[in-house]
């Protein structure tokens, strides 16, 4: 089993050495952000879910984007495959044991640029009670005014995007152990927010 590609454009990202004052703070808006899952089924066919509840904050330093730093939460119980019992399925001790462990985090660590709009972020993945290092492809989609701020007074001001992939093996965090999964991809995209 293998889920899907997590995030986008700078949602979840990197942690901050740089002072306080040089990074602008961006809150994920729920209204547009995904965090998609996929995964082969026994080779079968390809499944795919989505966590409905995920927040995330960015500190980004837009003169020293190494400086910046992501942590986001997402509420386990949340996925939804469009499917009911194979959700209740993922949310039992077979797979994310929810009751247990209620939510999946991102702590970021570093980041490495790798374009003009794209890093890899490495932080720590915190899923199924398990912490461990992983590295997410990310590119920035959008900074600056909203489009639509024009016309929606929800969208004036100022907004960050992107998209991020990474591919876990979920049985390196006690996750499918009574059912062999496969590679986890995972697949984030957000919009965010600055305050104010």
């Amino acid at each position: 089993m293998s889920f899907a590609k997590i995030l986008a454009t700078g949602a979840f990202v990197l942690a901050c050495a740089a002072p306080a004052y040089a990074a602008d703070l961006y809150k994920t808006d729920q209204g547009h952000t995904e965090v998609r899952i996929a995964w082969s089924h026994a080779g079968v066919s390809m499944q795919h879910g989505e966590f409905t509840n995920a927040e995330g904050t960015l500190m980004l330093d837009q003169d020293n984007v190494e400086a910046s730093s992501l942590t986001a939460t997402i509420q386990a119980a949340s996925i939804s495959t469009g499917f009911g019992p194979l959700d209740e399925h993922i949310r039992t001790a077979d797979f994310l044991e929810v009751e247990t462990y209620p939510t999946i985090t991102f702590q970021s660590s570093a980041i490495s640029r790798t374009g003009d709009t794209t890093a890899d972020i490495t932080g720590d993945l915190t899923l199924h009670g398990t912490t461990k290092p992983v590295t997410m492809a990310a590119t920035m989609t959008h900074l600056g005014d909203h489009p639509l701020g024009a016309f929606l007074d929800y969208y004036k001001g100022d907004w960050a995007a992107f998209a991020a992939t990474m591919e876990i093996d979920p049985a390196e965090f006690g996750v499918g152990m009574t059912i062999p999964v496969g590679k986890l991809v995972i697949e984030i995209s957000t919009e965010l927010k600055a305050p104010g």
